[in-house]
């Protein structure tokens, strides 16, 4: 009985390994969209050079220049969630990162819980609620005040967002 309670454990406890499937996929998620959001961020450049040096100046080009240059951010933000999700688990259900308890910046990815991930992942979700939010409104046309009110509304509900959020942060370390 003990050697197939012994075998059973072994099998349940290397099964924490199919987590590495999550791992992976993240990191490929995440590498993905930051070349995407860089080639993104390229072809701004390259509008840019073309409007000042060529003179060529299509409409509504500062606009669509700051809605490209905020959905390449939108997409930068989403890859540190995927980032951030793949070292979590990692820490969580294989083993800690050696190399990034030498490094400074290991703080920022440290992971002792299931909450530490929650709260990590839930800040960075909210900045890409917040910065989708403006890329949408860059392209909304107000037809009433009733409309400037919602939006008006809905700035402060962000701000909230944010001022509670910082406002945990401070009180985890304090």
């Amino acid at each position: 009985m003990k050697l197939i309670e012994s075998i059973f454990e072994g099998i349940l406890w290397n099964s924490r390994f199919f987590v590495l499937l999550a791992v992976i996929s993240s990191m490929i998620g995440g590498i993905a969209l930051f070349i995407v959001a860089s080639t993104d961020v390229a072809h701004v450049a390259k509008l840019v050079f073309d409007v000042y040096f060529n003179g060529l100046h299509p409409h509504d080009f500062h606009e669509n220049l700051v809605t490209d240059l905020i959905g390449a951010v939108d997409l930068y933000l989403i890859a540190i969630v995927l980032f951030i999700f793949s070292f979590g688990l990692y820490e969580l259900f294989i083993s800690q990162i050696d190399i990034a308890e030498k490094s400074a910046a290991s703080k920022i990815l440290e992971i002792k819980s299931l909450d530490d991930l929650e709260s990590k992942l839930a800040k960075v979700i909210v900045m890409v609620m917040i910065v989708s939010f403006f890329k949408k409104v860059l392209h909304t046309q107000f037809s009433g005040a009733l409309e400037m009110l919602y939006f008006a509304i809905a700035i402060f509900i962000l701000a909230l967002a944010l001022y509670f959020m910082h406002k945990g942060e401070g009180n985890k370390h304090g």
